[in-house]
């Protein structure tokens, strides 16, 4: 089921001139566009951003699943149930019988303890999630014991939620579990079958590679061994595809199922085409204002306060973000534990001026604005200099590409930043908080770039205190009141990034699809969708 990239017998079936212009895909095989500029491997362990993550959720099962519908609830997976010790210091997971790997080989509890310790001992891109934790190559084998063929436990390194440990075992990545024989059996120079896995898959899920061709195209062929409920879809066929318009109009001609990166006007032009759907809900993450508060100007809280009052919130959101964003104000993400209705901020440019007299600056003062060249950062961030001015600030773009945009802020070299993160891909209000205010050292040799509070030079010992107490709060009433405190506190602190809008996920599909779900993580299931033909 396995199979190397030089089995692809598709090719010429699936190449861009060879496809023709068809009425519908084939009732048994589902069509996806998105884009695979980001899809640099295939090793679970590695991989970086959204794009392969909805590859190898259709390919690799993990210990539990995410809930597409209610984020804070967890499925099981390949764990049929878990417990949670009663102190709070370990969780046992029960393995489900008679799951196999798309090779045939049994899924045990090994092959768990395997596949957590090769992600520690690697220490790629999806160790950051169990990192964070405690968790490393020189406490794994004491942290993931299989007593038992079907019985895992992990023991946690720290005090922390249990909870945010079960969640993030069911991110695509750092919870994928492997076949450790055949990774093993294609081992390389003590690889742990890295160079192996950049092409071939072995997961347990319900599709196997069939091939890979990098920015061209994907091919998932139905795992018969799932020891789930089979695909209706023999194959999936994942196309690159960057253009939106390019990806519109072939939805609209029925050439693909499902659209992933369609831009706001394809995506509005589409949810008035016949034959076509549009879905719209809260991801992972925000957009927002940031600034640097190495900056002696932004250093001061008056400012910050008034840059709060120089967004014009409504009119971004109304005018600029839909299909990317709606508007939310505060760092928690929407359906998560503890998260407070907004603090109603608006734009007032009055208050703002106020605010800067305060601080020194009557006349305001010249900055650089730094935005994405894409939509919707350019034109967010030409809305924001417009208010800018109004209280005497002139700000000049500057655009570029992401390493130009987030590598200087990641230098902590900026001044002002319009920017997308904030976390949330883990449906827990930690991960929000610790990827924007949390900052355990704000030293320039630190070089904490994962926290957007680091990169902003935001400190508060305060805050960080209120968020690692928040986490390792047993009871869920007093943690729950515990992140509306720290959101209280935020209010009052002004920290440096101020979002203005919840990041959006919006996709496009054909209406004939049923069973089809978005992920909030990601890790969208494929599988589960059936044609009505």
């Amino acid at each position: 089921m396995t199979l190397s990239v030089r089995a692809f017998t598709l090719a010429a079936l699936l190449s861009t001139t060879a496809i023709p212009a068809l009425a519908e895909t084939p009732g048994d095989q589902l069509v996806v566009g998105f884009s695979m500029t980001n899809v640099l491997t295939l090793d679970p362990a590695a991989i970086t951003g959204r794009e392969p993550v909805q590859i190898l959720a259709n390919v690799y099962d993990g210990l539990v699943s995410l809930d597409a519908h209610d984020r804070a609830k967890v499925n099981p997976d390949l764990a049929e149930s878990w417990e949670i010790a009663p102190d709070g210091k370990s969780i046992t997971f029960h393995l489900r019988e008679g799951a196999t790997f798309a090779s045939g080989n049994p899924v045990t509890a090994a092959d768990v303890v395997w596949s957590l310790n090769r992600l520690m001992t690697l220490n790629l891109a999806q160790a950051s999630f169990l990192k964070t934790h405690g968790f490393s190559k020189d406490n794994a084998a004491a942290s993931f014991a299989a007593p038992d063929e079907r019985t895992v436990v992990i023991t946690l390194p720290k005090p922390v939620d249990p909870d945010v440990i079960v969640q993030s075992l069911g991110i695509v990545g750092p919870g994928s579990v492997l076949d450790s024989k055949l990774v093993m059996e294609n081992e390389k120079d003590g690889d742990l079958g890295a160079e192996w896995l950049n092409t071939n898959s072995a997961g347990s899920g319900p599709f196997g590679f069939e091939g890979w061709k990098a920015n061209d195209r994907v091919i998932l062929t139905r795992n018969d061994a799932f020891w789930g409920e089979p695909s209706a879809m023999k194959r999936i066929i994942m196309r690159h595809i960057p253009e939106s318009q390019n990806q519109r109009l072939m939805l609209e001609k029925g050439d693909i199922d499902i659209g992933f990166s369609l831009a706001g006007p394809d995506l509005k032009a589409l949810s008035e085409e016949e034959g076509v759907e549009v879905i719209s809900q809260p991801g992972s993450g925000f957009y927002y204002l940031a600034v640097s508060m190495k900056d002696e100007r932004f250093a001061k809280p008056q400012v910050r306060e008034a840059l709060r009052y120089l967004i014009d919130y409504e009119g971004i959101n109304a005018a600029i973000m839909p299909y990317y964003g709606q508007p939310h104000q505060r760092p928690i993400s929407t359906g998560f534990m503890g998260a407070l209705p907004d603090p109603g901020y608006t734009l007032d440019v009055e208050k703002a001026k106020a605010l800067l007299a305060e601080a020194g600056y009557p006349d305001g003062f010249e900055v650089s604005l730094r935005a994405l060249a894409d939509a919707p950062f350019m034109s967010a961030a030409t809305a924001i200099q417009a208010t800018l001015a109004q209280a005497g600030i002139e700000a000049e773009i500057i655009s570029g590409s992401g390493e130009q945009i987030y590598g200087a802020m990641r230098e902590r070299n900026f001044e002002l930043l319009v920017g997308r993160g904030g976390g949330g891909q883990l449906p827990h209000p930690d991960s929000n908080l610790r990827a924007l205010v949390y900052n355990p050292d704000n030293s320039d040799e630190a070089k904490l770039t994962n926290f957007q509070g680091w990169r902003t030079s935001f400190f508060d010992p305060e805050l960080n205190a209120q968020v690692d107490a928040a986490l390792i709060e047993t009871d869920p009433a007093k943690q729950e009141a515990m992140y509306q405190a720290i959101q209280e506190r935020i209010d009052e602190v002004v920290p440096s990034i101020q979002p203005f809008s919840e990041v959006l996920d919006s996709v496009a599909y054909r209406a004939d699809l049923e069973g089809f779900a978005l992920n909030p993580s990601w890790g969208t299931d494929l599988g589960a969708i059936t044609k009505a033909r």
